[in-house]
């Protein structure tokens, strides 16, 4: 055992001389914007491992809601991984040092999020899920302390929320909790649970976290439509800014009251605001009518020139729009992109605080 554990150690030393990844292991938690093909294999509508989903992957379609790359793997490649981190549902041996993709389509902060969809790995159970790779870590690592240890060095994102509205609180005839709350205390109520969940992820030894805000969730296609409108749903964005101001908050309260910890937040909503200036506000596919009602109809070829388009289906975007939002939640473009800095100053340890 002994031997064994000296050969991960060596290999975990050799990654870093090689002087690829800025941070030694990178770990996913979130929805469909970031699930990698987690969905694939269960029993639910919410899956894109089909064409023309992956028509731009390398690897075709692998239950990424996107045409290509989506904010995870690009975020892999901002960070120096040679590879995409893996989904959970298919981790493996020694890879999972180098980290786990939990996200979900559909998932939410709330557990009956996106219900209606079918099975969904909410974000309760995606923490539940990173316990069992912990134990496999402590396995390969020689025990519980080491593996801590090891996970204190990661980066982790969590990109959450978009469903507990789009797939909960948008939809007054099949879930209650618009009927139960104004959006000001919706917003209160998720923020409450997800400040727990992000408290249980930190005590699991998370210390570097990047939070994801929601982005312009009232401009997406589906709402559009929803509305009958060709502009922005003015009610739905400031029901999402009430959860982003909340969660910024957030940030600051559990960098106060968590030692060593760093939290920090991506405005998706401005970034989402200044990449639809630019790109075209309609889905590249075709969507289907039925459930899933939005995502793209099988095997029908989307549009030719994708990179003029924000969004592949009516809710996900295209990988262009992932590439200009990655890039700037990992090298802010504007002081306002990300707070207190941005993932590149997180993880390379040089602070730079933006005053916002």
């Amino acid at each position: 055992m002994a031997c064994y554990i000296t050969i991960i150690t060596v290999f975990l030393v050799l990654k870093l001389v090689e002087g690829a990844p800025q941070v030694p292991c990178y770990f996913i938690f979130g929805d469909s914007l970031l699930d990698n093909g987690n969905n694939n294999d269960i029993n639910t509508a919410a899956r894109a491992n089909y064409l023309p989903y992956g028509v731009d992957f390398p690897d075709g379609p692998t239950g990424r809601f996107t045409n290509g790359r989506n904010m995870a793997d690009l975020l892999a490649e901002h960070l120096g991984f040679d590879n995409y981190i893996p989904p959970y549902a298919s981790a493996t041996g020694d890879e999972i040092l180098q980290g786990v993709n939990y996200a979900s389509g559909s998932a939410g902060i709330r557990n009956d999020t996106g219900n209606h969809l079918g099975y969904r790995i909410y974000l309760g159970r995606q923490l539940e899920n990173h316990k069992v790779t912990i134990s496999r870590i402590a396995d390969l690592l020689g025990n519980t302390t080491s593996a801590k240890n090891h996970l204190n060095k990661c980066l982790f994102i969590v990109g959450i929320g978009s469903n507990d509205y789009i797939n909960n609180f948008l939809m007054p005839d099949i879930y209650p909790t618009s009927h139960f709350y104004t959006p000001s205390q919706y917003a209160t109520v998720l923020i409450e649970q997800y400040s727990q969940q992000l408290k249980d992820l930190y005590e699991d030894g998370a210390r570097k976290i990047t939070l994801f805000g929601l982005p312009q969730i009232g401009c997406i296609p589906d709402e559009l439509k929803k509305h009958s409108t060709l502009l922005c749903v003015d009610s739905t964005n400031e029901a999402v800014q009430l959860f982003n101001k909340n969660l910024k908050a957030l940030v600051d309260d559990l960098n106060a009251n968590l030692p060593d910890a760093q939290f920090i937040y991506i405005n998706m909503y401005s970034i989402s605001s200044a990449i639809a200036l630019t790109l075209l506000n309609y889905p590249c596919c075709q969507v289907t009518k039925i459930m899933p009602e939005g995502q793209c109809i099988p095997g029908k070829a989307p549009c030719l020139i994708r990179s003029t388009h924000l969004f592949f289906d009516n809710f996900h975007p295209t990988e262009i729009a992932n590439s200009i939002a990655t890039h700037r939640a990992y090298n802010a473009l504007l002081p306002s992109d990300a707070y207190p800095m941005d993932i590149r100053h997180l993880v390379t340890g040089n602070d730079l605080y933006y005053d916002q």
